[in-house]
């Protein structure tokens, strides 16, 4: 008969797979499971960061860039300090939740907040513009561009088909936040909140109660 004690992790070790299997699908023609930082970034940010560097490099790119950042870029001070309190909020939150507030944790937040901005550059701004520069319409350009920000969740995190489909829709409001603020940081500090509330720990950790 199994003590208070192994019931007690057995019940632990349950709640961390339903944690881990929440978002990702069993193993498939995409992989294993995600079960690291390392294997989250090299699969996932670094291609979004790649993408964004690419994107950078050309002026017709950076020119759509700098005009989603002219409102920060006019008012710095009220953007950094915007970003500082929401970083600050995030973290009492995990401190609220797990008891303590590890810096592999806060390192986590952070990486999250820099994700954000790098794939709201490439989908709400750099993507849609080179379709538009193809000759699609504003519509059709954000939802082709919203589609392959679901799709890449799809492979490169092995999401589950319905919380790519939410990516997918989530990226579509954000697309209409961009086509009506057109400000990046504002529409990056959404996509901050909700993908930390979606994706809280760091892969491969587990909450301390």
């Amino acid at each position: 008969m199994l003590d208070a004690t192994d019931a007690g992790w057995q019940a632990k070790y349950r709640a961390l797979w339903r944690m881990k299997s929440r978002l990702q699908r069993p193993a498939d023609f995409s992989g294993d499971r995600l079960d690291s930082f390392r294997q989250v970034f090299l699969r996932h940010g670094l291609l979004g960061l790649s993408l964004a560097l690419v994107f950078a490099a050309s002026e017709q790119r950076r020119e759509a860039l700098w005009s989603v950042l002219a409102p920060g870029l006019q008012a710095p001070v009220i953007y950094l300090a915007g970003a500082a309190s929401l970083l600050v909020v995030l973290c009492g939150y995990t401190l609220m939740r797990e008891g303590e507030l590890r810096l592999t944790q806060m390192g986590w937040i952070i990486y999250l907040g820099l994700l954000s901005f790098w794939e709201e550059w490439v989908f709400r701004v750099a993507v849609p513009d080179l379709l538009l520069e193809l000759g699609l319409d504003i519509k059709l350009a954000f939802l082709s561009a919203s589609l392959l920000f679901g799709a890449l969740h799809f492979f490169t995190l092995r999401w589950k088909l319905t919380w790519c489909v939410g990516a997918c829709i989530g990226g579509l409001a954000l697309s209409r936040q961009i086509e009506v603020h057109a400000d990046l940081l504002l529409i990056t500090a959404y996509h901050w909140v909700a993908t930390f509330l979606n994706t809280p720990r760091s892969p491969g950790t587990s909450s301390r109660g």
